[in-house]
């Protein structure tokens, strides 16, 4: 091997060492804030978003509400594409149907209560065709998450809830 080949093949793995690392590092990285939530919900700073039925706020960042898209993602969006309910079209995520549903959900405690037993919209029943978020599978932290992007979604993502499909 001469010389000249030598040369190219260290700057060969020391590209590749860089790439790979680059590879790993920098998507997780970037990946942290989502650009859905950049974009549609309009996260560039911090959000106060109602934390309980009392109307204290709660502060979130564009990093939050990317685990709670992640999340929601992973968990809700079979039955909920878009924030609308395919199982009961005429409840959806908006925030007035939040607000109308007994007890209100238009709250992140409400919405995590409802994650971890929920009810049937008017709150009479178990329901069963939502999916039950435990703590051993959903952490009170990213259950919050979850909540504030629906909320979130809820006051500013265009065509959220929207029952027209």
């Amino acid at each position: 091997m001469g010389r000249r080949q030598g040369a190219l093949l260290i700057l060969s793995a020391l590209w590749l060492g860089w790439a790979v690392w680059l590879w790993t590092v920098f998507p997780a990285w970037a990946a942290r804030i989502d650009s859905y939530v950049q974009r549609y919900l309009q996260v560039e700073a911090p959000v106060a978003l109602k934390a309980d039925a009392s109307g204290t706020l709660q502060t979130f960042t564009a990093e939050d509400l990317s685990v709670g898209k992640r999340l929601f993602e992973s968990n809700c969006i079979n039955c909920h594409v878009g924030g609308a309910t395919l199982p009961n079209p005429r409840v959806s995520l908006s925030l007035a149907d939040l607000q109308g549903a007994t007890p209100p959900r238009d709250n992140i405690a409400a919405l995590m209560a409802f994650s971890r037993a929920p009810r049937s919209y008017d709150g009479r029943e178990e329901n069963y065709t939502c999916r039950i978020l435990p703590p051993e599978t959903v952490s009170d932290q990213e259950l919050a998450q979850l909540a504030a992007f629906v909320l979130r979604a809820a006051q500013v993502a265009p065509g959220w809830g929207s029952k027209d499909f």
